[in-house]
């Protein structure tokens, strides 16, 4: 790495960490989460950048140099596909396989009668987790893997093998990924490590929402004490890939967890239970996590508010920013805010203006970091995503 690279990267992670820890930078640091959006400027298609990992790390890093963020992460097209496809997973659709090579994977929500948990299976996942994953949970999610007790096949053995040489293969390259963006672009991977609120899980991995949402009104108790078995799976995940000198934070994707999918009540008694000691935990080991909060959380802000400052970045995407400001932003950085719509449909004046709004509301006292309101994907416009990011180099100095 040159000297120069070396003190660009070293700016940049200053920057990034002050503003993480709520205080303020000698700017606001600009942080897109991109997605398809780095295939779209790259001029690779969706197919290309979600079925060849290497296109979508060339991409990341074309984008991180060609706009000069100060952080990325290495590839926000976060399923390969070619991992999915060697496992045999079900429940996820790649771009050029069942639909357009410019649409962005999809994930298959599970028919309510074919879930991959069933209603009385909660006791066996609670009694144990990792045996009910492998045993149950893992041969009707593979099209490939053969259940205990049936006939060995071929393709379950190859699914193994394939699956865990493409595991090795893809998360290995993220090491790789981290150290060309510092040596070629001078730019922080913003995030490390990855986590999910139990509930989420349920929802998303094992029941689907429909299923879910009728056990919480049926056998609400089964549920809370299968979140319960779940915590310390998803803190040790969390922690396995967590950023060693605790520079940047644990991702933690939200999604269903909140009014009006799930009862406030719902909230107080399971979701928020079962997720709050975790986030503490990671906390008392020295880890950020960030709130990415997709859709809207206003609902729940007090409740963040009470998780110890300087432990969460909370990303806002639906909600009002400026209340957000106002009930966390005394404690946590906020970043985000920025509509998607308006990368898509907007002109570059009003993504300035926009950005002027967010940076006069929200910024002043630092604690910001600029981005889009949900991940940036291929129908955001080039030239807006180079207002936002060329305004706030103007305009967010401090």
């Amino acid at each position: 790495m040159s000297e120069q690279m070396e003190l660009l990267y070293a700016e940049r992670l200053k920057r990034y960490t002050t503003a993480l820890r709520n205080g303020k930078p000698d700017r606001i640091p600009i942080r897109p989460f991109v997605a398809e959006f780095t295939a779209k400027y790259a001029g690779y298609t969706c197919q290309e950048v979600t079925q060849d990992f290497e296109k979508a790390f060339t991409a990341a890093r074309k984008c991180a140099t060609d706009f000069d963020w100060d952080a990325v992460v290495g590839n926000m097209v976060y399923v390969w596909t070619g991992l999915t496809q060697a496992i045999g997973l079900k429940y996820y659709r790649a771009p050029g396989v069942g639909l357009s090579p410019q649409t962005g994977f999809q994930y298959l929500e599970p028919p309510e009668g074919e879930a991959f948990m069933r209603e009385d299976e909660y006791e066996q996942l609670t009694a144990d987790p990792t045996g009910f994953l492998f045993n149950v949970w893992l041969p009707r999610v593979s099209s490939d893997v053969v259940a205990p007790g049936q006939p060995n096949t071929f393709r379950n053995n190859m699914s193994f093998l394939k699956g865990g040489m493409a595991m090795m293969n893809y998360f290995g390259g993220f090491p790789r990924q981290g150290d060309m963006l510092r040596a070629e672009c001078g730019t922080v991977g913003a995030i490390a490590g990855i986590f999910k609120a139990p509930l989420d899980i349920l929802a998303d991995k094992m029941r689907g929402y429909i299923g879910l949402t009728m056990d919480l009104v049926y056998q609400p108790e089964k549920v809370k004490a299968a979140c319960e078995a779940l915590m310390p799976h998803l803190l040790h995940v969390a922690l396995s890939g967590a950023d060693p000198d605790k520079n940047v934070p644990i991702g933690f994707w939200m999604h269903r967890g909140c009014v009006p999918f799930i009862t406030q009540e719902h909230f107080d008694t399971i979701f928020w239970p079962t997720l709050k000691p975790i986030i503490e935990e990671l906390w008392r080991r020295g880890h950020q996590t960030l709130f990415y909060a997709e859709g809207k959380w206003g609902a729940h802000l007090k409740n963040f508010a009470e998780l110890p400052e300087g432990s969460i970045v909370f990303h806002c995407d639906r909600d009002d920013i400026f209340e957000v400001h106002r009930v966390l932003g005394h404690k946590f950085c906020i970043s985000g805010g920025v509509p998607n719509y308006l990368l898509a449909y907007g002109t570059p004046e009003e993504v300035r203006a926009c950005c002027k709004k967010i940076i006069d509301g929200v910024a002043r006292d630092g604690g910001y970091i600029m981005d889009a309101s949900a991940i940036i994907q291929n129908d955001a416009q080039i030239e807006n995503v180079k207002a936002m990011t060329d305004f706030t180099r103007e305009y967010g100095v401090y």
